[in-house]
């Protein structure tokens, strides 16, 4: 992928057990010991759990989260085995879960300092750091606000790195009695659990959606509604199946009505359900987010930041992500649209692409006729100077965590991470104006009240200067009339659907 940050991922430590001695007929045979592996194993659809849950402990598995509303176990297991053994009646698939933690997308935060932030000049809504917010003017905000600034009754699930509850800008916008951590699929509802450790994407996503208007700070796009710190990434920056069919479950069944996916699941960028590894993967997240619909939950998605084609799956030559140091990735060929990215290409998911200030299409974005529904600001800080230069400002301003010191405060970002909770927000402000919509009618509502945006001619690429050595290799192409792969039905637009 290009433009995708790769970190490493730490091997697990492998769980030594003791090895007995038999009371008759002297040493017994030592149990094959591997590494402390989890796995999820999922049921035949519709089918109780039960069956499966008894091959699992016949296996030497352990059980640590049943999501018996889909269907799936979330399993550890030290057996090198396990994944045949278990196999049987009662258990349609299984699949080990090491090696598919995708790394989150996420861009370098540009703090604002604290001279410009007490600088910072006043605006009619009170919040000092407006002027700033120049994603907001272009989507309609403060002629929304005019309208409703959201309901209270509308909850958001943040599924990502956590949520900063002593931020100023976001301290009092937390539904924290629905917020939780769902690392290794197992849900901590403890406030120190859902707070952000290693990362401030969370937070800064967050304040998209709903920092307060409060004099401090920023506006969020519906600072009247809440969110909920649904974490799923992991202190090493990664996003595991199990992680994210959690949040999915944990979101539909505690009332949120939209979530926010600012990430993709599994190292490899296009997850193919005709691969006999990555389909009980496929198949899992599928489940969850079926589920969630299901109860009104409108999940949206990012499309991702790699400028690649979503509707011409041909080569993927960026996976797996989470790679040792100097270890170049796959180069795998011949894809087809049996191979997805997760979440944002799974039936029902709103996927939003990014613009940047002049509402043309982010350098990174990625696209695709059919596939991307809608798009936002994500920011595009290259564009000034055909990618030569970066020009801060023209990223994402937005609350935000610095893990390093614990202290709270503003700065930018840009990605497609930050272009979905504009989306997200918009749909938050809909729900509000508009209650009782199913997440069918809110997405066609998102759609349908966006301003259409139309294919620049030819070939596309403002930054032909980001590498000396390649100046193509930005370049992406448009296709469609009024619904395209650049932007879908067009630019979200909060007075739209609130007036």
């Amino acid at each position: 992928m290009k433009n995708l940050r790769r970190k490493t991922l730490a091997a697990a430590s492998a769980v030594t057990l003791g090895v007995g001695l038999a009371l008759t007929g002297g040493l017994a045979p030592a149990a094959a010991v591997g590494p402390d592996t989890t796995f999820l194993v999922l049921a035949p659809q519709g089918a109780a759990t039960g069956p499966a849950a008894a091959r699992v402990a016949a296996a030497a598995g352990t059980v640590v989260a049943s999501y018996d509303q889909i269907g799936v176990l979330v399993v550890r297991s030290t057996n090198p085995d396990f994944a045949t053994q278990v196999k049987g009646a009662g258990v349609e698939s299984v699949a080990a879960t090491t090696g598919l933690g995708s790394a989150l997308e996420e861009d370098e935060t540009v703090e604002v300092s604290a001279a410009d932030v007490a600088n910072a000049t006043g605006d009619p809504t009170k919040e000092p750091m407006f002027g700033q917010q120049w994603d907001m003017p272009m989507i309609h905000v403060p002629q929304a606000h005019a309208v409703t600034t959201g309901s209270s009754n509308v909850v958001v699930g943040v599924l990502d790195s956590g949520i900063s509850s002593s931020h100023p800008d976001l301290a009092t916008q937390i539904a924290k009695d629905k917020s939780t951590s769902c690392i290794g699929g197992v849900t901590d509802t403890t406030e120190a659990a859902w707070n952000p450790t290693t990362s401030d994407h969370g937070t800064h996503v967050a304040g998209t959606i709903a920092a307060a208007i409060n004099g401090v700070g920023v506006t969020g796009i519906a600072p009247g509604v809440k969110v909920a710190a649904v974490k799923v990434v992991n202190d090493g920056g990664y996003i595991y199946p199990e992680a994210a069919l959690c949040g999915f479950i944990w979101a539909a069944d505690h009332g949120m009505q939209v979530t926010n996916n600012s990430y993709f699941i599994d190292p490899w960028e296009l997850n193919c359900r005709n691969d006999a590894r990555q389909r009980p993967v496929w198949q899992a997240v599928q489940r969850a987010i079926r589920y969630s619909q299901s109860k009104g939950v409108l999940n949206v998605a990012s499309a991702g930041n790699s400028n690649y084609d979503l509707a011409h799956k041909i080569t993927d030559t960026g996976s797996p992500n989470n790679l040792p140091e100097g270890q170049d990735p796959e180069v795998r060929e011949d894809l087809t649209n049996a191979c997805l990215d997760l979440p944002a290409e799974a039936p029902g998911v709103v996927t939003v692409s990014a613009v940047g200030r002049t509402g043309a299409k982010s350098y990174y974005s990625s696209y695709g006729q059919g596939v991307i529904d809608v798009t936002a600001p994500g920011g595009d800080t290259r564009y000034r100077t055909q990618g030569a230069a970066r020009t801060l400002s023209d990223g994402i301003l937005s609350t935000t965590f610095d893990v390093a010191t614990k202290t709270n405060g503003w700065g930018y970002k840009q990605g497609t991470s930050m272009s979905g909770p504009h989306a997200t927000g918009v749909a938050a402000l809909a729900l509000s104006a508009h209650p009782g919509m199913s997440p069918g009618e809110l997405a066609a509502f998102l759609e349908r009240t966006s301003v259409a945006q139309s294919c620049p001619d030819g070939v596309f690429n403002l930054v032909p200067l980001i590498d000396p050595t390649d100046p193509h290799l930005y370049d992406a192409t448009c296709s469609g009339g009024a619904r395209n792969a650049f932007y879908g039905a067009g630019m979200v637009d909060a007075y739209n659907v609130v007036k």
